[in-house]
Order: structure tokens, then C-alpha cells, then sequence
């Protein structure tokens, strides 16, 4: 059996531009997605924590350093330039993989830097 469990997760980023016209997907900072494992081209969940909205696409890597967190296509009808999203990567893992496995969880400053890396969001935390 495998299950459905979050890989990755960038917490409490900030939109820095909504692009109607391009072809789709969201365009990430290539510094963020490497450091919680996101690759590009895959495919994501992004909650938007203003509207409630949410959606699924796939990664583009942005400029490094950039701190680029830009909705793309039909998606930027689903958000404001600064808006706050949790974007989320799931994997599917075996029982026995399960054993071992550790998420990676980014939290971000309203710069789109990451503050902190951790492996789990502690209970009853209010970020």
C-alpha cells in the first residue's frame, strides 16, 4: 500500500505577481524549491490563505535569490499580488518508507526568505 503524504511544503509565502498571459503554472525562486525538494515541473497544491482559493499546477524555477513566488495563466485569477499561499508537494511512499521519511517544511518572512527549515509543523502553532 501506498499513501498520499506531504513532501514539501513553503509556508506563509508571498505572491509577487499574478501573470494572466503566460502559458501556466507558478514560477518559484530556485533557491526555495531546492531547499525543500521541490523540482521543477512538479506538481503542487497552493492554498491562498487571503481568499481561501484553492488549486493545483506545476513549478517553474525563477531567479535565484529573487524571491519570485508568481502565479501563472489561470491561476493568477486565483490570487492578488501579495497575498499570502502555502504551496504543498505530496509524495506517495510505502509503509516502509514511511519509517524513515521526513518532510520538509520552509517558513517564510514577508520577504520570501526562508527563516527556518523544519521537518514537521509543531502541534497548535500559530505561524
Amino acid at each position: 500500500m501506498f499513501r498520499t503524504m506531504m513532501k514539501a511544503k513553503i509556508h506563509r509565502a508571498r505572491v509577487t505577481e499574478a501573470n494572466l498571459n503566460y502559458v501556466g503554472s507558478v514560477t518559484i525562486d530556485q533557491d526555495i524549491i531546492d531547499k525543500v525538494g521541490i523540482l521543477p515541473h512538479e506538481k503542487v497544491q497552493i492554498v491562498n490563505n487571503n481568499n481561501g482559493a484553492r488549486l493545483e499546477t506545476y513549478v517553474i524555477p525563477g531567479e535565484r535569490g529573487s524571491g519570485v513566488v508568481c502565479l501563472n495563466g489561470a491561476a493568477a485569477r486565483l490570487v492578488q499580488t501579495g497575498d499570502t499561499v502555502i504551496i504543498v508537494s505530496y509524495a506517495l511512499l510505502s509503509d516502509e518508507e514511511l519509517i524513515s521519511f521526513k518532510p520538509k517544511v520552509a517558513l517564510m518572512n514577508e520577504d520570501n526568505k526562508i527563516e527556518q527549515v523544519i521537518e514537521q509543523e509543531p502541534p497548535l502553532t500559530e505561524m
